[in-house]
């Protein structure tokens, strides 16, 4: 048995976004103590003579959001998503290590989330380099020699920096609370004062400018200590309400105080009924709480109203409490629903034997079956936060395995590549031989037979594959083409076929410019039709016939498309103008037309990787081959919209 010994212990950390930076020492653990879990689609099974290496993970339940017991409910919600705790993710140790440098010269003690995203995926690719050493280590030591892992200079930069920002992290908490602890005394102040005018009854009204001074700055916005603020405003609540109950004033103004909180009491309540038709549940929620913040901060009403509009005020906030309650109960249920699935798809892509796929038929199968899962993970929303990362890494490890195989695969296919191509010069050889022979039944006999033994060679290097293809069918061609010429009996009915077809070319030019869509659409039906229908040409004319056909084709297309692109974009800036600057809905819009932006890239990428794959051109075309390089230019149309959709977006909001 070897001896494997790590200088840190060996397990994963994930660390969950929504802590705050008050436990930043619970989720940024010692650096002795933090090593990161393996990186996606690593291998992680030691070598069968080493001891095992066992993980840990730190797992942090999502906190559930409490009902809250009054109507002033828990603060907002700060989860944040896990889209977000995964975008450093793609970094490597060096961008890491200068987005936390950044952080820590600039001094952003707010920054502590970030800080806990960067330090999981800098342990994500440490884990990964000790991972290789270990397995390094276990195929080539000897029995008994023990395992040290190597120093890395960036993780110990990475930990002086973290040491760094803890120090900034933690002066910065220590202003704030003192600042929060200056302005409780400020009010405790204000209070004392107010109960000292409160006391002396015979001269309340002598102090009441004071008392209007003192009651301005206790509302001024200055936060205190989160224990203290409940206690605070009722302690001044009640004081206040004192003052005015003591106060020997004049009675109609102290009706009018009363009757001025009342309306604005009455509103704050009409406003909190509006929320439960709010649609953004969160939004509603933090309105809510400034709703309550006004209320506390609004005078006393009359007492016989006193308990109506407050059990009706907290009556509408009990909605919206129950409506933020319930939404994150759905999410959870919606969090569960996407675990099993995305679970499912785990299962589904382990289950895919790669150990039996030996060849390019095979893997191009595979690989399409794959792509379709990832399209299925991606529309898929986000686990909870305690699997999310795991399910991701274990689904993602699958898809490592078995595109490493290909690629491993394709490597030993060159040694055949060259094989096939010596086969396939040799052919060449003898359909040359045969090229000038007028024989020319039994000549097309045996060039035949020699096309039929081309296809059962496979695949040559792309760089030899169109000039050997070139030089095979040259020399077939050169022979059928004089067997063509010795068959004059068949030029007429060519010459035929090649007026027909020009009227359909002519047809098409024909086709109004302004035509509807449908018009143009049974248009080039029935001209396609015709074209179809049509026997061979002339072999001297085929091909320019055909590209003049394609290129009528391609021009009613191209215009087709010109005038619904201009309707489209025209369509756009009219709801772009209907938005009327609502920044909430343009983002919304912008972040939709940059997915659609993307999928479409991807869509380019992948047609374009399959034109690729079509390296074997006849003389006489190929259909499909052109159908596709049109499609793809159709791609890269709707993405220069897109773009342009996007430049006026932002030249809006520039304005």
């Amino acid at each position: 048995m070897f001896n494997v010994k790590l200088t840190e212990p060996f397990y994963p950390l994930q660390i969950p976004i929504s802590q705050t930076m008050n436990e930043l020492d619970k989720a940024l653990p010692a650096e002795e103590n933090a090593t990161p879990r393996p990186t996606e689609g690593q291998d992680t099974q030691a070598a069968p003579e080493a001891a095992p290496c066992e993980t840990v993970t730190e797992q942090a339940s999502a906190a559930e959001p409490a009902q809250a017991e009054q109507p002033a409910a828990a603060p907002a919600d700060t989860e944040e998503s896990a889209e977000e705790h995964h975008r450093y993710h793609g970094l490597s140790k060096e961008e890491l290590l200068a987005a936390l440098k950044e952080i820590v010269d600039e001094r952003k003690a707010d920054r502590h989330k970030d800080v806990a995203a960067i330090k999981q995926a800098f342990y994500v690719l440490r884990n990964a380099e000790l991972e290789a050493e270990c397995e390094k280590f276990a195929a080539e030591a000897t029995p008994g020699e023990s395992f040290v892992s190597s120093t890395d200079p960036a993780e110990v930069q990475f930990k002086d920096m973290l040491g760094a920002f803890r120090e900034i992290r933690s002066a910065y908490l220590a202003e704030e609370e003192e600042r929060r602890i200056n302005n409780l005394a400020r009010k405790n102040e204000i209070i004392d004062r107010l109960k000292a005018i409160a006391s002396d009854i015979d001269n309340v009204n002598v102090h009441i400018n004071e008392v209007r001074e003192l009651q301005e700055e206790f509302k001024k916005p200055a936060d205190v200590p989160p224990t203290a603020v409940t206690d605070l405003w009722k302690t001044y609540q009640l004081i206040v309400e004192q003052i005015y109950d003591c106060l020997k004033m004049n009675k109609e103004l102290r009706e009018l105080d009363f009757r001025k909180n009342l309306e604005i009491k009455r509103n704050l309540i009409e406003q909190a009924k509006m929320l439960a038709e709010e649609a953004d549940v969160i939004n509603a929620f933090k309105k809510l709480q400034a709703l309550h913040d006004l209320w506390r901060a609004t005078g006393p009403v009359a007492k016989e109203f006193r308990e109506e509009i407050w059990s009706e005020f907290k009556e509408a906030s009990t909605v919206v409490n129950k409506r933020h309650q319930d939404f994150f109960e759905t999410r959870k249920q919606e969090e569960q629903a996407n675990e099993e699935a995305k679970t499912k798809l785990c299962e589904e892509i382990e289950a895919i034997d790669i150990t039996t796929i030996n060849s390019f038929a095979d893997f191009e199968k595979t690989t399409e079956a794959i792509k379709a899962l990832q399209a299925r993970w991606k529309e898929l929303g986000f686990a909870s936060r305690k699997v999310n990362n795991a399910l991701y890494s274990r689904f993602r490890k699958a898809c490592d395995e078995f595109f490493a195989r290909k690629a491993e695969f394709f490597t030993k296919t060159k040694e055949e590549l060259a094989s096939n191509l010596e086969k396939k010069i040799k052919l060449c050889e003898r359909a040359e031989a045969l090229k000038d022979s007028t024989d020319y039944k039994a000549t097309a006999e045996q060039i035949i037979a020699l096309q039929a033994e081309w296809k059962t060679i496979g695949s040559v290097a792309r760089r030899h594959s169109d000039s050997i293809w070139q030089r095979f069918m040259a020399a077939c061609n050169h022979f059928f083409d004089a067997r063509k010429k010795d068959m004059a009996g068949r030029r007429q009915e060519e010459n035929e076929n090649l007026a027909a077809k020009k009227l359909v070319i002519d047809a098409l030019k024909g086709i109004p410019s302004d035509a509807s869509r449908n018009e143009v659409i049974e248009a080039l039906k029935e001209q396609q039709a015709r074209w179809n229908a049509i026997g061979h040409v002339p072999f001297r004319v085929k091909d320019k016939l055909y590209e003049e056909y394609r290129a009528a084709l391609n021009a009613v297309r191209e215009n087709f498309d010109l005038r619904e692109s201009r309707a489209r974009m025209n369509n756009f800036e009219r709801k772009l103008d209907s938005m009327n600057g609502d920044g909430k809905q343009m983002n919304s819009e912008r972040n939709r037309l940059v997915r659609a932006l993307e999928q479409k890239r991807t869509e380019l990428k992948t047609f374009e990787n399959n034109l690729g794959f079509f390296n074997i051109k006849s003389k006489e075309g190929n259909n499909m081959l052109r159908e596709m390089e049109r499609r793809t230019l159709k791609i890269k149309d709707d993405i220069k919209e897109l773009e342009q959709k996007i430049k006026l977006f932002d030249e809006k909001a520039a304005k």
